[in-house]
């Protein structure tokens, strides 16, 4: 019998012409992991059209996030994605990008205004509530080009820190390195939306944990910025004495690049008159391999030590140290901030509680277009999960303290003391920036309320106002379940810190996606 040496067409003459053929058919742009420098490589490059990357991430949203896993993230999807993207693709073609987050497939906590998408804060209180304005900023990534891909769940009223559970979303957000395992809150939608590459980056906000503690989870990069450096106009609050809004996202780089963005002075933010006339970094200029040369972090054991805190976590907090330490760092162990137990133990301190007076203020100024018109009406309505309700009632029962009030004016009092005696230790031992765990225990099963948290986040910036940036240290629990390193320094020293963690990220390279959510082929 005689084999056949009929050959296809096509595999002929590729034969014929060699590997210069084979190589003019690059493989299809993968978008699991993609950084915002890998896409707009790929859009100059002709190998990628907005609406072919948008089509990407959604793909991936039917798949993983009510479906297969159940990620459970995204609560509402932008249904003019794709015009918006279509839209791009012409604009790029006649003048190039839009700017410089053309493109870019954001997830936007379902706190921030968004016009045209349901703007919730993760309750039913307010479920249909479309804004006719962005947040400031939607606004500000809208402007530079990027789409708002997704809505995402959030712990409802930002309350918790702990897990990403709402009313207006049935069932827990999942963290997608463990089903089982907690995503931290608030921001955890945010957070397991990114980590599965469900978008390129993400939006959140932070007033003790919000942003670094799902950031810490999700094996992310997350910023708290300085007081007064970003805007938090448009986003729901839940106290503007420490409420920020911010970046999250995989990379350094990609963190970076939104925050360039989003900071700087908005007039309808009057904290952030504190940035009037101050000169941004390029941020994108701090990030340095050999950033922590020479740099004297401080370990601040103050943040981290306790009886609960997971020997696992120490582990691996003691090996970021001594990556520290490779990369030129001097390390200054312990960082000790002398006086602060005195501090912290004064009686009446922390206690200005602002959520019901800035609640009711944020409501008053959309009274007509939210379904309520105080936190009175908020409680009388039901409309929310049944975890929240005694938080909810105990805070309308009680005071509205507001600027001028004797427990306000205690609180920032309080937070003087905290500056100062920080900035005291930074100053005596010449520290640059200080580092601890973000969290000093791995994610926690969903639901368990009993086992030890750990959340370190509370305390150190959200009281002094400062920064603090979040980068993935390495993983516990047989190298399943993300841990985090937190860097934390002066006010307005984001280019330094973002610098210190980048140089520390490119040493480590500790992210990896996560296995619940793989390449969809």
């Amino acid at each position: 019998m005689r084999t056949s040496l009929v050959l296809p067409i096509v595999l002929v003459a590729a034969l014929v012409a060699g590997p210069a053929l084979v190589a003019q058919a690059p493989p299809p742009f993968q978008v699991e992991e993609a950084s915002i420098a890998d896409i707009q490589a790929a859009f100059r490059d002709g190998r990628l059209t907005c609406r072919g990357l948008v089509e990407r991430y959604q793909r991936r949203i039917d798949l993983y996030d009510k479906n297969g896993p159940a990620v459970n993230a995204i609560v509402t999807l932008n249904p003019r994605a794709l015009a918006e993207a279509d839209a791009l693709d012409a604009r790029f073609k006649a003048s190039g990008p839009v700017g410089p987050l053309h493109c870019i497939p954001t997830i936007v906590k379902d706190n921030f205004e968004t016009v045209g998408l349901q703007s919730s804060n993760g309750s039913l209180t307010f479920e249909g509530y479309v804004p006719a304005t962005d947040a400031f900023q939607v606004a500000r990534i809208k402007a530079a080009g990027a789409i708002v891909l997704a809505k995402s769940n959030l712990a409802e009223w930002a309350f918790t820190p702990n897990e990403t559970l709402s009313s207006i979303l049935p069932g827990y957000t999942k963290n997608p390195y463990m089903l089982d395992r907690v995503t931290a809150g608030s921001s955890g939608g945010t957070a397991a939306a990114v980590a599965a590459s469900f978008g390129a980056v993400g939006l959140g906000s932070d007033t003790g944990n919000s942003i670094r503690g799902p950031s810490s989870h999700q094996a992310l990069v997350g910023i708290r910025s300085t007081m007064g450096l970003t805007s938090r106009a448009g986003v729901f609050p839940l106290n503007l004495l420490a409420d920020i809004a911010g970046p999250m996202g995989r990379t350094v780089a990609d963190v970076a690049a939104v925050f360039q963005v989003v900071a700087g002075e908005d007039p309808n933010d009057p904290v952030t008159a504190a940035a009037r006339g101050r000169q941004l970094p390029n941020y994108a200029q701090a990030l340095r391999r050999d950033a922590l040369r020479g740099m004297r972090i401080g370990i601040l054991r103050q943040a981290y030590e306790r009886d609960s805190t997971d020997p696992e976590i120490v582990q691996v907090f003691m090996r970021a140290v001594e990556d520290l330490k490779t990369a030129g760092a001097t390390i200054v162990d312990p960082a000790t901030i002398e006086g602060l137990d005195a501090i912290r133990r004064q009686p009446g301190m922390a206690s200005c509680q602002g959520f019901k007076y800035d609640l009711n203020q944020f409501l008053a100024a959309r009274k007509g277009r939210v379904p309520v018109n105080d936190l009175t009406e908020v409680v009388k309505g039901g409309k929310f999960h049944p975890t929240v309700r005694r938080q909810l009632e105990q805070t309308e029962q009680g005071p509205a303290n507001g600027p001028g009030t004797p427990e306000c004016a205690a609180e920032a009092a309080y937070r003087d003391q905290v500056r100062a005696a920080v900035l005291k230790t930074m100053d005596a031992q010449k520290i640059d920036a200080f580092v601890y765990p973000t969290w000093s225990n791995p994610p926690r099963l969903i639901g368990d309320l009993n086992t030890p948290g750990g959340d370190n986040s509370q305390f150190f910036s959200p009281t002094t106002g400062w920064p603090a940036v979040q980068v993935p240290m390495g993983y516990t629990r047989g190298g399943l379940l993300p841990a985090g390193l937190t860097f934390f320094g002066r006010a307005w020293s984001e280019a330094t810190l973002l610098g210190a963690a980048y140089a520390y990220e490119q040493a480590t390279t500790h992210r990896r996606p996560p296995p619940t959510t793989p390449p969809v082929r």
